[in-house]
């Protein structure tokens, strides 16, 4: 009796028995989505777990130097600061925050630092946000506590006024307000104290504000780039309080020779203010006299002012 013929897959089966993948499988599982793959470490769920409940159970100083490298490079970047801050050293965790907040990082102007860098601009953005009589300044006050220890230098680009209330506003006081704001009369607004934060900050040595708004666009108005009386008077009480202040800019802010000489006239025994700008303002041979009878200008080595571009 002669054998069966088989068909061209079957032969390949007989003589290549490799290309039976039954044949070739240790388990022949029920489970058609079941692998080989191995069961993940203890040590890596243990990790995978602080990560996840770090902002309830903060745990990195107990950990061991290589299992605290994992948990650091898998924090995320928005916990709060109360937990960070005081916890987290590691250089490499502040840049990932820094570089998931801004675009553009440098941080040789921060002492290359990436935490430096990163409360420091924290700080700018809360300041720079803030609305007087509007906003709350527990947020500040707060990650004040959280940052004093590492902001030595403050660069506020932009302060926003007051929101002047509309609502017992009459017709007549609105075009009264309309023209002045066509012809830069129109009434003051205040804009963010610095006294409640300044001689909270012991390692503050560089402070520099520009008193406007920045991208105000159509709603334009002079009073957006005023810098008050009252302005005037909480900055020089402010800048007094800090004595380890060294340098003071105050650039395009419309300054004129009486709100000057009066921020001079707190400066006249500061002990370590070394440099003085206000260029790009309106003062004149009133505040340059002023200047010159500070003791920084006159006694103290390499300290210097700058009155240029006034208009």
């Amino acid at each position: 009796m002669e054998p069966p013929l088989l068909d061209e897959n079957e032969r390949n089966l007989f003589s290549n028995p490799a290309a039976d993948p039954r044949k070739m499988r240790r388990i022949i599982a029920e489970d058609p989505e079941w692998s080989l793959a191995t069961v993940p470490r203890l040590i890596d769920i243990c990790i995978k777990h602080i990560v996840q409940n770090f902002a309830e159970n903060p745990l990195l100083d107990e950990l061991k130097p290589k299992h605290k490298d994992k948990v650091l490079e898998a924090l995320a970047t928005d916990l709060p600061l109360k937990i960070t801050a005081p916890l987290v050293c590691d250089e490499g965790y502040w840049k990932r925050c820094c570089k998931a907040r801004w675009a553009v990082c440098d941080t040789d102007q921060y002492g290359n630092s990436w935490k430096r860098m990163f409360f420091e601009r924290n700080m700018e953005d809360l300041i720079e946000n803030f609305v007087p009589e509007s906003t709350e300044i527990n947020e500040i006050t707060e990650t004040l506590e959280l940052s004093k220890d590492f902001i030595k230098r403050l660069r506020i680009k932009q302060l926003l006024p007051q929101i002047r209330d509309v609502s017992t506003t009459t017709p007549a006081e609105e075009e009264i307000s309309d023209q002045g704001s066509d012809t830069g009369t129109d009434d003051s607004l205040d804009h963010f104290d610095f006294g409640l934060i300044i001689n909270k900050l012991p390692k503050l040595s560089e402070l520099s504000i520009t008193y406007g708004v920045r991208n105000c666009g159509m709603n334009f108005e002079w009073s957006l780039f005023e810098f008050t009386q009252k302005d005037c008077s909480l900055l020089a009480k402010a800048v007094k309080s800090c004595p380890h202040l060294q340098i003071l800019r105050l650039q395009r802010c419309q300054i004129e020779d009486e709100k000057a000489r009066l921020i001079i006239s707190h400066l006249l025994d500061h002990p370590n203010l070394r440099v003085l700008d206000l260029s790009h303002n309106r003062v004149g041979d009133k505040t340059g006299r002023a200047v010159g009878k500070t003791t920084f200008s006159k006694q103290r080595a390499g300290g210097s002012y700058s009155l240029r571009q006034q208009h």
